[in-house]
């Protein structure tokens, strides 16, 4: 492949900037733009240790001093030779290093296309590539250790077993049917059913990982909803820690929704603050009552908020009303440093229940720490083990769930007394799914697997 070239650090100033290159001829292209302190050209340098010299533009001028290290392939990330150049990070100086490389016969990358690369040369499956992004897009700790693992082959690792377990009965039938004088023994009913049903059980119990899954990767579509001046921007204040929306005391002061990333009980909500609910005659206002509404009917979670210093209201009942046909809702008594003893004790209305009730003070903070213990409750973050092995993303669970159903048409297929053509059929199907998730072609691995089962020196 030929080679390419890009800044890996982005293009804001910092102390340390790297450039990255790969491809063929990449050594040869490094020693025109990097001149090494010890005398060798940077080409004849160990491999894997930074090595301390002068970068130069095109004209052969000095940029920077730094360090550069050389990856020969297939060890490398991308799985050809590549390198890296750490230098001061200065946005002109690393455009400068850049231009140079161009100069010398270098194109610039496409995004991701390193990736890519290291895809196509078989140094990362599917899932590993995806993992990178999820890594990167990381918001939470959880989110990147599971993408972490995930890169480590963990979902990969998962899936290995029941592909090899599909493969197994496959390729024996096949090598029985099609070479009938090898010594193969025959695979039993029995035998074909007790795989289908555990990679059944299996990918059921990987299918059952998605809302987690997506949870760590996206966070929660949370709204916060309420009549107005029940304390709904308040509490978005509170859990964002510095004033996102405006609050005065003036009803009907946010018209628009206002949205706001935070963590609440080590979990991401991806918060959206609502104009409050009531009937009104002002247009503008019964728009964002309407955008309201959409939000609430879209949301993963619904925090109601109810002003718990005075006594019930019919909004609130609507409100509480509204959140009841959520998923998943909260009630939210707000503003508790100002209630007395006739307004403290507040009923739930709302059919289901709220998941929890909680009372708190968006300006003192009491009350958060419940808050926080019931979102986590909601959303737990399930055994540390299974980082890796989540799936996080629309393609992963598709591929999953076709595999699943390939599966059980196969079982279906077996228990109606269908020939065993008809049940390996939907198997491979199901193979065919997995493989996209991790890169073994189903055709090939029953073929290798079928000579496998030859007598040895056949």
């Amino acid at each position: 492949m030929d080679t390419i070239a890009a800044i890996a650090t982005g293009h804001s100033p910092t102390a340390i900037g790297i450039v990255r290159v790969s491809g063929e001829g990449c050594f040869a292209l490094c020693d025109k733009v990097f001149r090494t302190a010890n005398g060798r050209p940077f080409s004849e340098q160990p491999s894997h240790k930074m090595a301390f010299g002068e970068m130069l533009d095109a004209r052969g001028r000095v940029i920077d001093q730094g360090l550069a290290v050389r990856f020969p392939g297939p060890h490398s990330y991308t799985g050809e030779d590549s390198a890296e150049f750490h230098c001061h990070g200065s946005p002109v100086v690393l455009r400068e290093l850049l231009d140079a490389l161009f100069a010398a016969g270098a194109r610039q990358a496409k995004a991701g296309e390193f990736t890519q690369r290291a895809f196509l040369n078989g140094r990362l499956d599917l899932t590993q590539a995806e993992a990178v992004i999820d890594l990167i897009d990381a918001e939470t700790a959880a989110a990147a250790r599971n993408a972490a693992a995930q890169l480590d082959g963990g979902l990969r690792r998962v899936l290995e077993p029941i592909q090899d377990a599909l493969l197994d009965i496959t390729s024996r039938f096949y090598a029985v049917v099609d070479y009938p004088d090898e010594d193969i023994e025959d695979i039993r009913p029995e035998q074909v059913a007790e795989a289908l049903s555990s990679a059944e059980a299996q990918l059921t119990a990987l299918l059952a990982t998605c809302q987690r899954g997506k949870v760590l990767k996206s966070g929660v579509r949370t709204a916060i909803v309420g009549r107005p001046n029940a304390g709904k921007s308040s509490l978005l204040n509170a859990l964002a820690g510095y004033e996102r929306a405006i609050v005065t005391d003036i009803p009907g002061t946010t018209r628009d929704t206002v949205e706001e990333s935070v963590l609440c009980g080590g979990v991401l909500l991806r918060l959206i603050d609502t104009a409050g609910i009531r009937d009104t005659a002002d247009i503008v206002e019964q728009k964002g009552v309407e955008r309201s509404r959409k939000a609430l009917g879209s949301a993963d979670l619904v925090l109601a908020v109810v002003d718990g210093s005075v006594p019930l209201t019919a909004e609130d009942l609507e409100v509480l009303r509204l959140a009841a046909e959520s998923p998943r809702w909260i009630a939210v008594f707000s503003k508790c440093d100002l209630w007395d003893t006739r307004t403290r004790s507040v009923g739930i209305v709302g059919s289901p229940a709220p998941a929890a009730s909680v009372t708190l003070s968006s300006v003192t903070g009491e009350g958060l720490d419940e808050l926080e213990a019931a979102v986590a409750a909601l959303f737990p973050a399930g055994d540390p083990k299974e980082a890796g092995s989540l799936l996080t993303d629309q393609r992963q669970e598709e591929a999953v769930r076709r595999a699943r159903d390939a599966v059980r048409r196969a079982q279906d297929a077996l228990n109606s007394g269908l020939t065993p053509d008809a049940v390996l059929t939907d198997a491979e199907e199901a193979l065919d799914a997995l493989g996209e998730l991790t890169g073994r072609t189903a055709k090939e691995e029953i073929v290798s697997r079928i000579f496998s089962r030859f007598c040895v020196g056949k």
